[in-house]
């Protein structure tokens, strides 16, 4: 289970019976190796370029083609769901690419004009039918009842599209984000 920082739970302050509250901070977990080009470029869709290589190469060698897809920019409300995709970010690195590497928190201060462009992330349903998935939803509803709420029980294909926002804190943006937008979370 994920061992959250303290400084980063802050689904005390996010979380009410209906779900997480928005508003135009958002937050994306990802790897450390990640940091300093984000700091300088912003996020970009499907931005990890090293892991996508590594696929390529490995692709390659099975005799296989690779074709790239252009995902959105993930994000959610929570610094501490952010922090538990940050540490499956590190984990999936790790097997392709050799480093020490830490889990790290980018927060996304959204003017109102892109702020509106935030969608609920439908398409995780079928992440969260996987083992990574059914990891996560373990994982937040250890937040819910750490938080003193009941977790949500959501049926995945027939859920609504703002339940994946509001109760599964999953969202995404379907554009590059600037650098100026953001900062890198510390305590």
């Amino acid at each position: 289970m994920t061992d959250t920082p303290a400084f980063l739970k802050d689904a005390k302050e996010l979380l009410t019976e209906q779900g997480f509250a928005t508003g135009n901070i958002w937050y994306h977990g990802t790897s450390s190796a990640l940091a300093d080009s984000i700091q300088q470029q912003g996020l970009k869709r499907s931005g990890d370029k090293a892991l996508n290589d590594a696929a390529k190469k490995t692709m390659a060698t099975i005799g296989n083609t690779y074709t790239e897809t252009i995902e959105p920019v993930f994000l959610t409300q929570s610094k501490q769901l952010a922090y538990f995709w940050a540490e499956q970010t590190v984990r999936n690195r790790s097997v392709r690419i050799e480093g020490e590497e830490q889990p790290v928190i980018f927060a996304a201060t959204l003017p109102d004009t892109l702020n509106s462009k935030v969608k609920p992330d439908v398409g995780a349903a079928s992440l969260l039918l996987l083992k990574e998935g059914e990891n996560f939803l373990a994982f937040l509803a250890g937040v819910y009842q750490d938080n003193g709420l009941e977790a949500p029980d959501i049926n995945l294909m027939q859920a609504e599209r703002m339940d994946y926002l509001n109760k599964l804190g999953m969202a995404y943006f379907d554009a590059d984000i600037e650098a100026s937008y953001l900062a890198l979370v510390t305590d």
